[in-house]
């Protein structure tokens, strides 16, 4: 967007752009939640350029959401936890080593991720909310073990959906479902 006259109309893309740098700068701590919800529904109705640049403008530059994160370990143990940016795709290929990759709190940029895995040895932990479905239908197992939970047909749309490909040797695939707490009113005596 810089460098393009600020009454330009905005495009799609450059909506998506924006978009993506204030979901990344939320996931760095820059932004609050609150925050994060107001620019984004101002970029989704901005119509211009300069609209879209305000948005952003007391940010640093940042590089676009990674379209590939690869976790290629030999031995120990690597976990995604907390607030970090979902890539569109992964590669899984650790080898003896326990990895833990926590939706929770992430910031997704995309609806889908696409995990490509040649896991050999340990154990692969996915921790997951309501609105998130795993796939692992394309996922070749060679003596180990896949625990997904059902698909949940309760009506909850799905917000994010990880699809798990490629293959799973002498390991496990574990799937941590967690509810976040139910918020209770308050009571006045």
């Amino acid at each position: 967007m810089s460098g393009e006259s600020p009454e330009l109309r905005a495009s799609h893309a450059d909506r998506d752009r924006a978009v993506e740098v204030l979901r990344l700068a939320a996931g760095e701590g820059r932004l609050s939640v609150d925050e994060l919800e107001v620019r984004l529904e101002a970029a989704l109705s901005a119509r211009t350029i300069g609209e879209l640049a305000s948005l952003t403008s007391d940010l640093p530059a940042v590089a676009q959401a990674k379209e590939v994160l690869r976790i290629d370990q030999r031995f120990g143990s690597v976990a995604r936890t907390g607030r970090w940016a979902v890539p569109r795709r992964m590669e899984v290929v650790p080898h003896f080593c326990h990895v833990t990759l926590d939706f929770t709190q992430a910031v997704l940029a995309y609806d889908t991720l696409r995990i490509d895995m040649d896991m050999r040895g340990r154990k692969l932990v996915l921790v997951t909310k309501p609105g998130m479905v795993l796939d692992a239908d394309a996922l070749a197992v060679e003596f180990g073990k896949v625990k997904l939970r059902p698909r949940d047909e309760s009506g909850v749309p799905v917000l994010f959906r990880v699809e798990l490909v490629g293959t799973l040797r002498n390991a496990h695939v574990v799937e941590r479902f967690v509810i976040p707490e139910a918020t209770h009113p308050t009571r006045l005596t």
